[in-house]
């Protein structure tokens, strides 16, 4: 039976599994939008109202099933209004596929209307991109897409269309189906053999140490490992500290839990990751905000890294021990090497870091008695009211770093914001991603700055379109606080261009027909959290906080994690 190549597009698509789509259509992806109206009932498609936002939600959508997402827009301004979230994607390693219009393939080179080589310009920001212009390559192509962005180290794939593939015509042939008469396994499928010496070297080093940490980076938690990386840690009696991508991945309320590392981090896990002997680092690149100065890091450890990108292994800090393997696998196997026990010492040394973390910084912020509302004290709030069991979505700021360090994440995989490349605006679009993925079954909650909420707040429409019940707090300082931040600390109080004025948000929010408010007093606080969770429809809370708060623990740019500050100055 011939079909167009628009209709394999859509056939394709619910052949890989995909039910939700978020796009924006436009003259050169036309003819798969046609096709896309007569599946509406298989494939689910969710009008965005700037393709940035449809990649975001992809990825929240990603994010929050531990699926596929699927972002599509049409060839020029459509292709290259994705590329930032890409590149956000390829960082956080988020499997997503990104499918684009493009003009005639007669046309390609000409500088026809809307054409641009997103083939060329994404070539760095994916892990693997396509251009179709023959048909009949449809079906493989898509699932190839499928295939490697979701295998080994996940990340996303862009496939771009032109225009004569999707309304030639072509007899459509499962790839399935001819993927089942091959003996052999594509190499994107294959995953990397355990190497057993080195997981019997890496006993051995958790076995004689006296000062152990576990990093837990997001790869634990993109391998399913979990479980596996708990029974590790209970049985060697290591503290496990996160990164910030990390979070979620290890029970915040577990006696070995010591908080996160970073810029922002807690005291303790910064302090102490540097006076640890061995550091067994899962799924994660050592990133500078997590290093600090690389000179200084990990001075006296042994560093055991297990990662399945061979790329970032020794690329920042050198491995005395690589396990290059899944992070599950992996921990899997070295369980049964890894002895009984205990670390009273060293474990009391975090008791004692972090009651300096308390007194200094912790208490002032979460339970202030008098003056301006503090960004602390709201997510502490909204943490113990929703119990911690909420999907959390932040932008980028520092209500990121303070949604990061005073919820209470109960629930694996329950932490989404923008981590490698850090990118404002992607809250609300990625939480309407998380939320049509998860749907009733959890409430998904964004959260962001007054700077960040209007990089897209033209999303708001897509609640209402979409009959979603989502929960926003903006935290309203009034500035770009985190660069003002910096520019307080060492640019000599010059606040350049961060001073920012919004509209009356509670009104933008009810233009969009979201119920909103504003809440400026403490003593209104806690019973506005609880409205907002209790609504049944969207409910989105301006909380007027602090201007000048700066967010600490610090450590400053090009610092060693071991100068981390609790306060101005120290």
């Amino acid at each position: 039976m011939q079909i167009t190549g628009a209709q394999a597009i859509v056939k394709a698509l619910i052949e890989e599994g995909a039910r939700t789509v978020f796009g924006y259509p436009g003259g050169a992806i036309m003819p798969t939008y046609d096709a896309l109206y007569d599946a509406k009932d298989t494939l689910h498609h969710v009008l965005v109202r700037h393709e940035q936002a449809a990649i975001h939600g992809a990825v929240g959508f990603a994010r929050a099933t531990s699926g596929v997402g699927v972002a599509i827009a049409t060839s020029g301004p459509g292709a290259t209004n994705l590329i930032t979230g890409i590149a956000d994607a390829l960082i956080d390693s988020i499997p997503v596929v990104c499918i684009t219009g493009q003009v005639f393939s007669s046309l390609l080179g000409s500088d026809a209307f809307q054409e641009a080589d997103i083939i060329g310009m994404t070539i760095t920001a994916t892990k693997w991109n396509y251009q179709i212009t023959d048909p009949n390559e449809i079906p493989a192509i898509f699932k190839k897409a499928f295939e490697i962005a979701q295998n080994g180290r996940p990340g996303p794939v862009l496939i771009d269309i032109t225009k004569d593939a999707q309304v030639g015509m072509m007899e459509y042939i499962s790839a399935h189906q001819t993927a089942k008469k091959s003996t052999t396994k594509p190499k994107w499928l294959r995953k990397p053999m355990i190497n057993m010496d080195s997981v019997h070297k890496a006993s051995q080093l958790i076995n004689l140490a006296k000062k152990p940490i576990m990093i837990a980076g997001h790869g634990v938690m993109i391998s399913g490992a979990e479980e596996a990386f708990i029974k590790v840690a209970e049985k060697a009696d290591m503290p496990v500290v996160s990164t910030l991508l990390g979070l979620s991945s290890f029970p915040v309320e577990h006696p070995l839990y010591k908080g996160m590392l970073g810029m922002h981090g807690n005291y303790a896990a910064n302090i102490l990751c540097n006076g640890a002997d061995v550091v067994v680092a899962v799924g994660m690149r050592f990133d500078d905000r997590v290093t600090g100065d690389l000179k200084s890091y990990l001075p006296h450890a042994k560093v055991i890294h297990i990662e399945i990108d061979m790329a970032e292994i020794d690329k920042n800090v050198k491995a005395d021990v690589a396990i290059h393997a899944d992070a599950k696998e992996a921990l899997t196997a070295l369980l049964p090497y890894v002895c009984q026990n205990k670390h009273d010492d060293w474990h009391q040394m975090f008791v004692e870091h972090h009651a300096k973390e308390y007194d200094v910084v912790i208490k002032n912020e979460t339970k202030p008695a008098v003056g301006e509302l503090k960004m602390a004290e709201v997510v502490a709030l909204l943490s113990e009211k929703t119990k911690g069991e909420a999907i959390i979505v932040s932008d980028v700021g520092q209500h990121q770093m303070i949604a990061a360090r005073y919820y209470q994440f109960k629930n694996s995989n329950s932490h989404i914001t923008s981590g490698g490349l850090g990118t404002m605006g992607f809250a609300l679009p990625a939480a309407i991603g998380a939320k049509l993925g998860v749907k009733d079954q959890k409430q998904v909650i964004a959260i962001a700055g007054d700077g960040g909420f209007q990089m897209n707040i033209q999303e708001l429409a897509v609640l209402n379109q979409e009959g979603i019940n989502l929960k926003m707090i903006v935290l309203n300082n009034g500035y770009l606080g985190m660069v003002r931040q910096w520019q307080e600390l060492f640019f000599e109080e010059r606040y350049a261009y961060t001073n920012i004025s919004s509209p009356d948000f509670v009104k933008v929010a009810e233009a969009y027909g979201i119920f909103g408010k504003r809440v400026v007093d403490r003593a209104d606080l806690e019973a506005s959290i609880q409205e907002m969770l209790d609504s049944p429809q969207s409910f989105f809370l301006e909380v007027v906080v602090e201007q000048q708060e700066n967010v600490f623990p610090m450590v400053p740019a090009g610092a060693s994690i071991s100068d981390t500050q609790l306060s101005v100055g120290g």
